[in-house]
Order: C-alpha cells, then sequence, then structure tokens
C-alpha cells in the first residue's frame, strides 16, 4: 500500500485526537488488538442496553446490572462527541480508567460510532493504522424488526504482515447471532454501503433489507451510511446528526439521474479506497456537495 495512505491513517482527526492521553494509551493499554477491544467494550454501555435493561442480549448481565445505572443517566452521543472527551470522562469517573472492572454506574452509555472513535484512537497511538468505517450489520437480532442490516460503525486496522485490512466489531463483539469472530470478520458479512449502493442501483440487492435508526428503511438508509463512510475514509468521523449542505437526504425522493450517478461514482471509487485514494481526496477537497455539513449549529 502507498506510503501517504498509511501515513493518512495514522493520522489523528479531530475526533479521534486522544489529546493529553496519548502517551498513556500508548504505554499503559494492551497492544493486542483484540485486548485492545475487549477492554474498550468493558467500558461502555450501549443506549439500546440500557433502555431494554437486563433483558434480550443483556439477559446474562455480561454488560453490567442495568438496574445499577442511575436513574438520570442518558446516552451521551451527544456529549463526548471526541474521543479525548471520553477519554476525559472515563478518568474523571473512575481514576484508574480502563478497567477490567468497572462499576455500572461509571461505564460510559454510548453507540457504535463513539466505540469506533475511542478504538481508532487507541490503535492509533500505538502507531498502527486505523480507520472507522460505516456500514450496516446484518447479524444482530433486531427482534420485531426481522432479518434486517442495521446502520452500524466499526473499526479497520492495518496488519503489516499480512499486508490487508483487518475489520473488527467491537461495539457489537458481545451482541452478534452468527458465530465469526468480531476481530477478524470475514469478507461479506458487513455490508459496506459502496457495494451496497450499487448493488441496489443494479438492482441486485433488495433495499428493503436496510435499516437506521432514525428510522428509516431503503435506499436513503444506504446513502446516509454511504456519506458517513466517505468522511470516515477522509478521517473525518462525523456525528449522526451531520449530513450535506444541498440537502441529499431531504431532496431523496427528487434527486436527478445526474445527481444519482455522480453517486454511484463515488460509490466505485469507495469499493477500492486505497487504489483511488487520490481521486477519493480530490472529491473531499473540491465537491461541496459532499463535504460541508449541516446540523445543529453549521
Amino acid at each position: 500500500m502507498k506510503k501517504k495512505v498509511i501515513k493518512h491513517y495514522l493520522e489523528f482527526s479531530i475526533y479521534t485526537n486522544p489529546g493529553p492521553f496519548k502517551n498513556l494509551l500508548k504505554e499503559n493499554l494492551p497492544n493486542n488488538v483484540r485486548q485492545i477491544g475487549e477492554l474498550v467494550r468493558k467500558q461502555i454501555i450501549h443506549r439500546t442496553t440500557l433502555e431494554d435493561g437486563n433483558i434480550g442480549t443483556n439477559a446474562d448481565k455480561k454488560f453490567g446490572d442495568m438496574t445499577k445505572v442511575p436513574w438520570y443517566r442518558q446516552p451521551e452521543d451527544d456529549i463526548l462527541v471526541t474521543a479525548s472527551a471520553m477519554l476525559a470522562e472515563l478518568y474523571r469517573r473512575d481514576k484508574k480508567g480502563f478497567t477490567n472492572n468497572r462499576t455500572e454506574k461509571n461505564k460510559l452509555i454510548l453507540t457504535c460510532r463513539f466505540v469506533a472513535v475511542l478504538v481508532a484512537s487507541i490503535i492509533k497511538s500505538k502507531g498502527i493504522p486505523c480507520r472507522v468505517r460505516s456500514g450496516n450489520a446484518p447479524y444482530f437480532d433486531m427482534g420485531n424488526l426481522g432479518k434486517v442490516s442495521a446502520d452500524h460503525w466499526l473499526n479497520q486496522y492495518w496488519n503489516s504482515k499480512q499486508k490487508k485490512w483487518i475489520t473488527i466489531d467491537v461495539d457489537g463483539s458481545w451482541s452478534m447471532n452468527e458465530k465469526f469472530d468480531p476481530y477478524n470478520l470475514p469478507e461479506g458479512k458487513f455490508d459496506f454501503p459502496a457495494d451496497a449502493w450499487l448493488n441496489i442501483r443494479n438492482k441486485k440487492d433488495n433495499p428493503k433489507r436496510f435499516w437506521n435508526g432514525r428510522p428509516e428503511t431503503g435506499t436513503i438508509v444506504v446513502l446516509w451510511s454511504l456519506f458517513y463512510d466517505f468522511h470516515c475514509l477522509m478521517n473525518d468521523e462525523i456525528i449522526y446528526l451531520h449530513m450535506p449542505e444541498p440537502g441529499l437526504y431531504q431532496n431523496f425522493k427528487k434527486l436527478s439521474e445526474k445527481e444519482l450517478r455522480e453517486i454511484d461514482n463515488l460509490a466505485a471509487l469507495m469499493q477500492n479506497p486505497e487504489k483511488n485514494f487520490d481521486k477519493l481526496q480530490n472529491i473531499w477537497n473540491t465537491n461541496k456537495k459532499f463535504r460541508l455539513l449541516k446540523g445543529g449549529l453549521l
């Protein structure tokens, strides 16, 4: 792989930057990716786990006893947006920081995007190229929704010995309804949005099987993930509320064939981001439609 690509994924973004915690992460945390992931998983409660309580995937209380979480504790996605913020709060609640026995009341209430950002921050601190990816996962039990591919964020790190990206799912590692290694996802298990978008456009996939937490179903879900994933590939792991300035989502049903083909082109390049890295960066640096954001005060 090109040195510039390796360098790109070694760099911290505004979101993955660990700030004053970099040396602590580098020196005090395990070097093994699986051990890093297991340790991170023990610090986090997903908002749906908190909401559901001690049932479903938490019937065995592997995420902790939800009755011990303070009643006023709410999802913290809107507060702890960056790795440095998450790290500061972990150490504020428990001065030991990353611990195997963090109490339920001191865990962070976060969803997959935030776990992936934290994992990327740690792995990058170890000098290993890492990136966050956004897409959809078909390997969770979605209850009444049936067999859907749910919006999800995870990580890839560069294995220098095997010379390939390894896909890992830390947030979902304890909740899968299929038996495979969450620290080396087999190819095809995760629905990367570039493939999904083009397959839907070519009538090779059913858009109705894609779902996100808004909630939405269908092709628009894949477009949402595609936009997030493009930003992630460019080291800009934006939050859920951010969307393209021109309103791709609001005007989705009114997009012209020309606009759809422009998205097709982006997706085709994203299918091989290493080979097409320069072209993706050119779009990133020149195309306001895919770069400028709208959401909150933006």
